[in-house]
């Protein structure tokens, strides 16, 4: 439990980096019974990356039980760890706050529970950014991708992935690229914002391996329907062209 008393103890000390209203049905399940259904949850940014969920005190069913266990060291008894508990199962992975910024607010970490929902939508990973926005334009313009000498895709009919603090992505059509260049990744990643990506390893001719360089989404969030099936290469590992003009890595 180091982990959460650490966090806790950041928390109290320097605050959240940003905490705000989520505005929106917030619902969580644990050991197939809703433990929770509040329209007041608050969105916590621990970090600038992406916020997580806090739910007040008073929002828990009566499926569940929801105790403090100890108070954090040095947080003057401003958090506490926690246990969630349904019928024969529980979690511990819970910190309980009563900050002035933070008060009766209980984190909960997002993988301890079975599902979250946004309104009437399952949420996976974490919480979306509702600062973040994805936008997927289809472009006319020439994409290159090559590395050591060798290209590995070319079109004119990529489709271009912004997101909201990130470098431009480049979602290519699958029938661009040189598949014998490619090897199948037993990797797997998940993207709250896009889906579950899967990968490929560039194997050049001369035996150099490039680990993990490319990935797909066989399924995207609805959101991102566009780039299902397309291959998208990390800038940062390839050689990338756009209309002739190589990109800095």
């Amino acid at each position: 439990m180091a982990d959460l008393a650490k966090l806790a103890q950041k928390i109290v000390s320097e605050g959240p980096h940003k905490a705000q209203p989520a505005t929106r049905r917030v619902r969580g399940i644990f050991n197939g019974k809703y433990v929770f259904d509040t329209i007041e949850a608050y969105h916590v940014w621990e970090h600038p990356y992406y916020p997580q969920l806090y739910i007040p005190t008073g929002a828990f069913t009566s499926s569940a039980t929801l105790k403090k266990l100890s108070p954090v060291p040095n947080t003057n008894e401003s958090a506490y760890l926690g246990r969630l508990t349904v019928d024969s199962k529980s979690t511990d992975r819970v910190i309980i706050f009563a900050t002035k910024q933070l008060p009766d607010l209980v984190r909960i970490e997002f993988s301890a529970l079975d599902h979250w929902f946004e309104e009437n939508l399952s949420i996976y990973i974490h919480p979306k950014d509702p600062y973040k926005r994805i936008d997927i334009l289809p472009s006319s313009r020439s994409i290159k991708i090559g590395l050591h000498g060798e290209t590995l895709a070319e079109t004119d009919s990529a489709l271009l992935l912004l997101e909201t603090s990130l470098r431009t992505r480049y979602y290519l059509p699958a029938t661009c690229v040189k598949w014998e260049l490619l090897r199948k990744s037993d990797t797997e990643t998940f993207c709250p914002y896009k889906g579950k990506a899967e990968y490929y390893h560039v194997v050049l001719p001369d035996g150099t391996e490039l680990r993990d360089a490319v990935w797909y989404y066989r399924y995207t969030t609805a959101e991102c329907a566009a780039v299902a099936g397309c291959l998208c290469f990390y800038n940062e590992k390839v050689d990338v062209w756009v209309d002739g003009v190589k990109e800095e890595k």
